[in-house]
Order: structure tokens, then sequence, then C-alpha cells
């Protein structure tokens, strides 16, 4: 199917009049973005869900487009106004309190990972595993515990893993002295603290199971 094609199917059964093959292609290359209910048409259009349609979830935005939840629904489920939520959504910002958190999490069904994600809080967190990293990560158990809700024993086990292999990384980068491994232990170290929210899940998943 071609942006045209689809263009008419979004017109002609799901009363969008104002699509064009320009603004289905625009959606294509990631110009625009098409709102809900554009979504829902092109899925229908396409025939395919919305979760094959959008991939695996981010935002909040998009894990609430998967669920088929309009944005006044999921305000009113978590007790908030439809303007405050819709100012969260856009922002990437969540500022609700503990029981709104914990009924967020519930209506969309979201893990402890994509929670911490779509209240905004990755950059926080990676923050402070660069520095657990890089310091004493003893220091950095109880902010980390504090954002991600985890159990203490279990956070402190993951940190001093992964304090331990980073460390290991950087001694490898200077015993071995200006050679293609010290090269190559160096950039491994830097994948290492750009990719640590990553490691960290990762470790949280292997120690739990």
């Amino acid at each position: 199917m071609g942006p045209e094609h689809v263009a008419y199917g979004m017109r002609a059964s799901y009363g969008l009049p104002y699509v064009t093959p320009d603004l289905v292609a625009a959606w294509e290359r990631g110009i625009a973005e098409p709102s809900a209910p554009e979504l829902t048409a092109l899925a229908g259009v396409l025939w395919c869900s919305l979760g094959e349609l959008i991939g695996a979830p981010r935002t909040l935005r998009e894990h609430r487009v998967a669920r088929g939840l309009a944005a006044d629904d999921l305000a009113r489920s978590v007790g908030l106004e439809l303007l405050a939520y819709q100012r969260m959504e856009e922002s990437g910002e969540w500022r609700g309190n503990e029981r709104q958190s914990a009924t967020l999490a519930e209506v969309l069904d979201l893990s402890l990972r994509d929670f911490v994600t779509v209240t905004g809080r990755d950059d926080k967190l990676a923050e402070l595993l660069r520095s657990a990293m890089t310091t004493r990560w003893q220091a950095y158990v109880r902010p980390v515990a504090k954002m991600v809700s985890l159990d203490r024993r279990l956070l402190e086990d993951v940190l001093e893993e992964m304090h331990t292999d980073y460390q290991g990384q950087m001694v490898a980068s200077l015993s071995w002295g200006d050679g293609s491994a010290a090269t190559d232990a160096g950039e491994s170290g830097r994948d290492f603290l750009d990719r640590i929210v990553d490691h960290f899940w990762s470790m949280v998943q292997r120690t739990t199971y």
C-alpha cells in the first residue's frame, strides 16, 4: 500500500477527510506524529493492532494508546483533571502522588522499568548510576532505591556487581598501556556508562530470577 491508498482508506472508512498522501508520508518519515484517533484509524487500514503499529511503547502516551485508552479515561482512572494529565503526558514529567502512580501502573500494566521510563526518571537514574560506578557505589544505594522502589539488599548486590565490572574494565585500560587492548577496554567502559540504565535493569532481572 502506498501513502495514497492509506490516506484513501482513512478518509473513506474512518471519516478523516483531511488525511492526504503527503500527511501519511510525513508520518512514515517521522516528520509528523499521528494523533491517537489517527493511529487507531491507521492500524485499522493496515489490518494490524496498535501495539504492532507503534512497536514497544516507551512514552506515557504510547503506553496509553497501545492500551486503547483515551486521555480523559486514563485521567479519570488515576484521579487527575484532564488538562493536568495532558500536561504531564506532553512534558514527560509525571507528578502524580503515590496512589495515582500505583493506579497508573496498574491500568497501563507497567513493569517497574516502564514506570520509571514513562514518568521521566531515566535521565536522573542514569546520572545516579554513573556516579555510583565512578565513585563509591554504597553512597548511591539509598537515592537509587528511593527512585526505583527496589529491595535494598537486592540493589546493593546489583550496584556492587556493576561497580566491580566497570572498575575491572577501567583497570584493564590502564594496565595495558597504549595498546589496542587498552583502547578496547576504555571504549567498553564508555559504552558501559552510555548504556548504564540498560545494564542496570538487565542486572536487576538476572539477580531477581
